[in-house]
């Protein structure tokens, strides 16, 4: 994400074995640790089922509420049960 988009920024501590790990595979992928990072967060919260953007958070909120889901088709009564006793 660059400068001046509107992120939120955080400073993350990493050991130095972790840093050393994430910035060769930057420059093995060519990418930056940013974009290795960005990339790792998306698939985190998308393991957890959790929207990324406002578009996903929509379509989420309608799966959510059982009025939106189908109606099951109505049960055929068997006629033999009812009032035999």
């Amino acid at each position: 994400m660059a400068r001046g988009s509107g992120g939120v920024r955080r400073r993350i501590e990493f050991d130095a074995q972790t840093w050393n790990a994430l910035d060769r595979l930057s420059k093995d992928r060519m990418a930056t640790v940013q974009e290795l990072a960005d990339e790792a967060f998306r698939d985190l919260l998308k393991k957890h089922r959790r929207p990324t953007s406002l578009k996903d958070m929509l379509r989420e909120s309608i799966r959510s509420h059982p009025a939106n889901d189908p109606h099951p088709p109505p049960r055929k009564r068997s006629q033999g049960s009812k009032g035999e006793a």
